[in-house]
This record gives structure tokens, C-alpha cells and sequence, in this order.
């Protein structure tokens, strides 16, 4: 049953999935798009202030987004796009072979007449490591389709 922008409500709380970052993840990502030597080099990482090889707070970014999404299309949640992240922030970094998930919480929501079906819901993420430590924490709002009304079908 799909779960419109009518369904959501603020202080609904979910966890999503979980994920695993691999050496060779954190690598070809930095290769291409974030090419820093504690992205790319044992040893310098060993040397830098993360102490390690980690990913690019981007990758995790990304990685979020696909917990989130997963999460949410599970829940038969019709998203139409993401309009905002007011706030992110990187909290400590993901190393080889972390998992991530994330607690999510509905913060806010709100009908808006210019989008034309569709209402924004405000979500803060949490996404934690293996050992329930936050990695990067967030703020987003998504566009959430509406019901059409009964009596305009």
C-alpha cells in the first residue's frame, strides 16, 4: 500500500537497511571523484589525522542516499525528488569494511500549492557505524507525492 505525503507524519522514526564499504569501494570512488591521499594511500592515511584508509565523506553521502531511498521504497513512499539539505555534517570517518545504516526521523512536513501534487517532508538522518557511532548526521527534505482526493479520480 503505497504511503503518500498524507501518511507521513512528523515524529515517525525508521531504520533503514545496511551497507558495507569494501577497500576496493573506497578506492575506485576516490579514484574518480574525491582523489585524496587518505582515500587512495595506506600509507599516507596511516600518516593523516584519520590514522587509515577511509572514504570520501561524498561516498558516504551517496551511500546515505541509497539507504535512504531503499528504506523508503520499501515503504511504498512515492518520493519526487529531494529539494534540500539544509545541514550535513561529517561526524567521524568510515573506514574499510564499516557497515552503515541510518535512523531516520520525520521532522516536518508541508503542503505546498506550487508543486502540484506534491508536499515536502523534512527528515534528519543519522547514519551510524557497525558500532552504533554516528558517521554523518543530516537534514533533507524530500517532495512526497500526494493522494488525489476520491472525488478527482
Amino acid at each position: 500500500m503505497t504511503r503518500y505525503w498524507q501518511d507521513i507524519q512528523p515524529g515517525e522514526q525508521f531504520e533503514t537497511g545496511q551497507l558495507s564499504l569494501g577497500r576496493q569501494d573506497i578506492l575506485e570512488f576516490a579514484a574518480e571523484f574525491d582523489p585524496q591521499p587518505y582515500h587512495l594511500d595506506s600509507e599516507a592515511a596511516a600518516d593523516s589525522i584519520f590514522g587509515g584508509l577511509c572514504a570520501s565523506g561524498w561516498q558516504v553521502a551517496a551511500l546515505m542516499m541509497r539507504l535512504l531511498t531503499d528504506a523508503l521504497h520499501r515503504q511504498a513512499v512515492p518520493v519526487q525528488g529531494v529539494t534540500a539539505v539544509p545541514a550535513m555534517r561529517w561526524k567521524m570517518p568510515v573506514f574499510v569494511d564499516d557497515a552503515l545504516s541510518a535512523r531516520v526521523t520525520v521532522t516536518g512536513r508541508e503542503a505546498t500549492s506550487r508543486l502540484g501534487g506534491a508536499g515536502s517532508v523534512d527528515l534528519d538522518v543519522v547514519v551510524v557505524n557497525q558500532h552504533g557511532k554516528p558517521v554523518i548526521e543530516l537534514s533533507t527534505r524530500l517532495l512526497v507525492a500526494m493522494e488525489e482526493p476520491a472525488n478527482a479520480k
